[in-house]
C-alpha cells in the first residue's frame, strides 16, 4: 500500500498488522480530545444536558469540558480506545493489501477502484467482530459526564466490561454492530480508497514526490471525503451505542427517532470535530505506520544478517 512500490518487496503481515497497530494508538493518543468532542456533540439533543450545558463548536466544546470537568475529561475512555486500535487498527490496515491482492487472484496488476473498495469494505467489516466490545466502552466514556454530584455509569474500563456484561449480557457488548459494521466498512474502504487515489494521482502529475508533504495532502482529503459519507452512520453508531436498554428499538428506529425529532441535519451533528480529528488522524496514522512499518523492516533485516 502507502510507501511501497510494486518493486519494494512487501513487508509481511505481522509487521503490517503490527505497524498498523502501533500508528493507530499514536494517532488516538494526539486526536483523542478531538474524538470525545465530536461525540459530546453527535449526542446532544438526545436529552436535556446535566445544568443545561451545551456545547457549541469543537473547540468551544473541548474549552467547556475542561471548564466544567478538568482537562481529564477529554480523554475519557483513552484505555478502551487504544485497546479498540490494537484490535481495529491491525486488521482493517495490516490486511488491506493482503485483501486486495487476493481479491485480484494474486496477480501482479495495478488493481482497479472496485477491488480496492472491496477490499476496504471487508478488511473494515473484519474489523468490527473482533474489537466491538471495546468501541462500545469507549463511546460510553465519552459520553459520560465528571461532574460532582452527577452519577457515573462506569468507574474503569474493565468494570465497565463487566458491568454491561452482567446487565446487558453479550448483546450488550456488542450493541450497534450493525451500525458500526456500515460506518466502519465506508470509513475503510473510503479512507484507504481516496488515501491511494489521491496519493498516485499527485505521483502521476509529479505535483510532489512521496515524502511527507504528499502523504500529508493525501491523508488530509482523504480524511474530508470520509467524514462526509461517513458521518450520518457515525451518528447513528455513537447514539445508539451510548442509549440505556430499551431507549431505542434498533439502530433503524434510532435513524427514524433522529430524523422525526431533530431533522436531517442532526446525522452532521459534529461533522467539523469529525473532520478536524479524521483528518490529523489519517496524517499522524498514515506518516507513523510508514515510519514504523519501515524501522521493523530494517530491524528485521539487522537481525537475520546478524543470526
Amino acid at each position: 500500500m502507502v510507501g511501497f512500490k510494486p518493486s519494494d518487496v512487501p513487508p509481511p503481515l505481522g509487521v503490517k498488522m503490527a505497524s498498523a497497530g502501533a500508528a493507530a494508538c499514536i494517532a488516538d493518543i494526539v486526536t483523542f480530545p478531538l474524538d470525545t468532542a465530536k461525540v459530546r456533540l453527535q449526542i446532544q439533543g438526545e436529552k436535556t444536558s446535566v445544568q443545561n450545558i451545551r456545547y457549541r463548536g469543537v473547540f468551544g466544546t473541548i474549552a467547556t469540558m475542561v471548564r466544567t470537568e478538568g482537562p481529564r475529561s477529554l480523554y475519557n475512555g483513552l484505555v478502551a480506545g487504544l485497546q479498540r486500535q490494537l484490535c481495529f487498527a491491525s486488521v482493517r490496515i495490516g490486511l488491506y493489501d493482503n485483501v486486495r491482492d487476493f481479491y485480484t487472484g494474486g496477480k501482479k496488476v495495478n488493481p482497479g477502484v472496485l477491488v480496492r473498495i472491496l477490499a476496504g469494505c471487508t478488511t473494515g467489516a473484519m474489523a468490527v467482530s473482533f474489537a466491538q466490545p471495546t468501541d462500545v466502552v469507549k463511546v460510553r466514556f465519552q459520553a459520560q459526564m465528571n461532574l460532582d454530584g452527577v452519577a457515573r455509569r462506569y468507574s474503569g474500563t474493565m468494570q465497565a466490561y463487566r458491568h454491561i456484561f452482567q446487565n446487558e449480557g453479550l448483546k450488550g457488548l456488542w450493541k450497534g454492530t450493525l451500525p458500526n459494521i456500515t460506518r466502519n466498512a465506508l470509513v475503510n474502504c473510503t479512507e484507504l480508497v481516496t488515501y491511494d487515489l489521491i496519493k498516485e494521482a499527485i505521483l502521476r502529475h509529479k505535483l510532489m514526490s512521496d515524502n511527507l508533504p504528499c502523504h500529508f495532502v493525501s491523508a488530509f482529503g482523504a480524511g474530508f471525503v470520509t467524514t462526509v459519507i461517513a458521518s450520518p452512520v457515525d451518528v447513528v453508531k455513537t447514539r445508539y451505542m451510548n442509549s440505556p436498554p430499551g431507549q431505542y428499538k434498533s439502530a433503524i428506529n434510532c435513524s427514524w427517532v433522529m430524523m422525526t425529532k431533530e431533522g436531517p441535519s442532526a446525522f452532521y451533528k459534529g461533522f467539523v470535530p469529525s473532520f478536524l480529528r479524521l483528518g490529523s488522524w489519517n496524517v499522524v496514522m498514515f506518516v507513523s505506520f510508514e515510519q514504523i512499518k519501515r524501522l521493523m523492516m530494517v530491524t528485521k533485516k539487522r537481525m537475520e544478517t546478524t543470526s
